[in-house]
């Protein structure tokens, strides 16, 4: 039997040995998850939404177990893993208050004799490979949704957070939701790979820009629905205007939280040069007070590197920045002890030939570039294939929204960053990904609309 081993990030010792599934496997849930979709999506609307409602409750009665977890299989500092759990709360309350309003018929024209509605039924089969660096935010906004619309979940969480997965698997079934409805696929990249050969409905993958790539290039001959949400290289720009130190601090953490592991985290900052001196010592002491260690500790604010092989990236970003001249403010190196750990790292005097200034760090790294003025910070914020967030400090509201106007971005943000709402569409343009999740659009996502044309007789 196949089995996935699973490391402690922030020790390296071995957290645990799942059996894994394999290529029979995946094709045996597979078939019991297509058989299951007709009796689920009769199941009325009221029933899924009390299922989600005790699933909801069971995460906040054993959110100390879910956060340890966490924790300990990816290295997120126990006081963020609460706050990720936290956080899902809100995003669950939006999908059960939203859900129903978006299945209803929508009667759009009634004259003449005919009348027009659209109706809304559920995508089928919903394939879900989840990211590891916020599997409770990533998994269940394509989880609930598509659960709560009708479909049936071929869930397969990342092997950095599969035990995340499982308890996500474990609190829906006891909920009520049967056990071929949502299923939990436990394996790497091969399971992945399965999974793409199943007769599914669509699927919604949250990860590497390659890893998508190579998930459209697999998808391509067989028209199923596809989602892509992919990473990030996340830019804000700090105008002469700004709170220069209300923006540090806000930059600071928008890079360093999660120990920088997110798509949405902060990874590029330009200041303008009047304020650029001022900026980087207010950035330089927020970043000194994030407390690095044990995860497991409440103080903890920089916790482990997940994936070893993430430290060589980080190794090279820092090398070609100072090859091509950057100034090295703090870090750049990697943490004492066993483990994946790196110390928060800031640059300056960085430019756009430098691999941190295009290329996803997805660490404790950032790089301050000095402009000039508002048209030298808008050209390099679009300076990148990707297109997911980007912001602008300044009082100016009226500045702020034409500049954020001509970002190639999916969310823009004004004197804030990194910052998720379940109201909001996330998506990003480029290579940043295809499709969307979370508001009204995002749980229409998971339907297919029919369009009725009535004529009456």
């Amino acid at each position: 039997m196949a089995t996935l081993q699973i490391h402690n990030p922030t020790t390296g010792a071995p957290l645990a040995e799942l059996p894994a599934d394999d290529a029979a496997s995946v094709a045996t849930k597979a078939v019991a998850a297509r058989a299951a979709l007709t009796t689920w999506a009769r199941v009325p609307i009221n029933d899924k939404l009390a299922m989600i409602q005790r699933f909801r409750a069971a995460l906040v009665e054993e959110i100390d177990t879910l956060a340890s977890t966490l924790t300990q299989e990816m290295g997120k500092p126990i006081s963020q893993a609460r706050n990720e759990i936290n956080g899902l709360l809100p995003r669950i309350d939006f999908f059960l208050e939203q859900t129903e309003g978006a299945l209803r018929d929508e009667h759009v024209f009634d004259g003449g004799g005919m009348h027009e509605q659209i109706s809304h039924s559920p995508l089928g089969v919903v394939a879900n490979i989840s990211a590891w660096n916020y599997p409770y935010f990533v998994g269940c906004n394509v989880i609930v949704p598509a659960l709560l619309t009708g479909n049936v979940v071929l869930y397969k969480p990342s092997e950095h957070a599969t035990l995340s997965g499982q308890h996500i698997t474990r609190l829906l079934h006891a909920a009520g939701v049967p056990a071929d409805v949502m299923q939990c696929l436990v394996g790497a990249g091969d399971v992945g790979a399965a999974l793409l050969t199943q007769k599914i409905d669509g699927l919604f993958f949250t990860g590497s820009h390659a890893t998508g790539l190579r998930i459209a290039q697999a998808l391509a001959g067989r028209l199923v629905k596809l989602q892509l949400e992919l990473g990030g290289k996340d830019p804000s720009y700090v105008r002469a205007d700004a709170d220069v130190k209300a923006a540090a601090a806000s930059l600071a953490d928008g890079a360093m939280y999660n120990t920088g592991q997110s798509c949405c985290s902060v990874e590029r900052i330009y200041v303008h040069e009047s304020v650029h001196d001022a900026f980087v010592d207010h950035f330089l002491g927020a970043v000194a007070s994030f407390q690095q260690g044990d995860p497991m500790a409440p103080g903890t604010y920089i916790g482990a590197i997940t994936r070893a092989a993430q430290l060589d990236v980080l190794d090279a970003q820092v090398a070609d920045a100072l090859a091509k001249g950057a100034t090295l403010r703090c870090g750049g190196k990697r943490g004492p002890g066993p483990g994946n750990h790196y110390a928060p790292t800031v640059f300056t005097e960085v430019n756009h030939t430098m691999v941190l200034m295009q290329e996803e760090s997805f660490g404790p790294i950032i790089g301050i570039q000095k402009v000039g003025g508002d048209q030298e910070a808008l050209g390099l914020m679009n300076d990148t294939r990707y297109g997911l967030t980007a912001g602008v400090f300044t009082l100016d509201e009226t500045v702020a929204r034409t500049l954020l106007a001509q970002v190639n971005a999916g969310s823009v943000y004004w004197n804030c960053c990194d910052r998720v709402s379940p109201r909001l569409p996330w998506s990003g343009h480029g290579d940043s990904g295809i499709g969307l999740t979370l508001s009204r659009q995002g749980i229409a996502s998971f339907t297919r609309p029919k369009a009725w044309h009535l004529r009456h007789p």
